[in-house]
């Protein structure tokens, strides 16, 4: 690990599962220059019986299987950086909902744990050795990986030289709590309907009083809640 480089760590029971989005587009650039580093970790590396097993039936009875405290915690030890800045975070939908202006804190830290969870879920006594839980929203999936993914691509915009135009994150949608303002480009018109003449006047200043006017509007219209908070 380059010093000052953010790492990831991520704990799951499918590796292969972050072969192709972490090896394109931004994230995958950004792996290339060294402006961040991501390592995927087999949980069934930190068993220690002959059967490599990672489940167990739940006490009290009830369907499916529970992921087992042994080879989590094993792996949440054995993966922290020594003397580093670390953060271990369980991906759940019980967690704290991940948004845009939560997300700045991780850049803070050295390294970030994401462990991922799968079947009903992982022995309570698991969450003795994260330092929170996250969600990404009030659904269930069928596991963490795809949590983490999100997780990872959020964190890693905010990263110094990872998105090509850093201006651009000013004027994302949350960034400043409303929605982005509606983008046009070539060709000026396109099947009777036309690009606002606004952005076609050159005037940078209405242009950026109409964007804003256009910013609340949509959110108005699509994410009242946002303007409630």
């Amino acid at each position: 690990m380059s010093e000052g480089v953010l790492q990831f760590d991520i704990l799951t029971l499918f590796p292969s599962f972050f072969a192709s989005p972490f090896s394109a587009s931004l994230i995958g650039k950004a792996r290339d220059e060294g402006l961040l580093t991501i390592r995927v970790h087999d949980l069934r590396e930190f068993t220690t019986d002959r059967h490599r097993k990672v489940d167990d039936v739940p006490y009290g009875g009830g369907p499916g299987m529970v992921m087992k405290p042994e080879p989590a915690v094993a792996a949440l030890e054995r993966t922290s950086l020594p003397g580093k800045k670390i953060r271990k975070i369980y991906l759940s939908p019980q967690g704290r909902l991940l948004k845009q202006d939560s997300l700045k804190e991780y850049c803070g830290f050295d390294q970030l744990i994401l462990l991922c969870g799968r079947y009903e879920g992982i022995d309570e006594r698991i969450l003795g050795f994260v330092d929170e839980e996250i969600s990404i929203g009030d659904y269930v999936l069928s596991g963490g990986e795809v949590a983490a993914i999100v997780f990872v691509e959020a964190v890693s915009r905010l990263i110094p030289g990872v998105v090509g135009t850093p201006d651009s994150l000013i004027l994302e949608s949350f960034s400043e709590g409303l929605l982005e303002y509606p983008h046009y480009t070539r060709p000026e018109e396109f099947r009777g309907d036309r690009v606002p003449s606004i952005l076609l006047s050159g005037d940078h200043r209405k242009i950026a009083a109409w964007r804003r006017e256009q910013s609340v509007e949509r959110t108005r219209r699509k994410r009242p809640d946002l303007l409630k908070k």
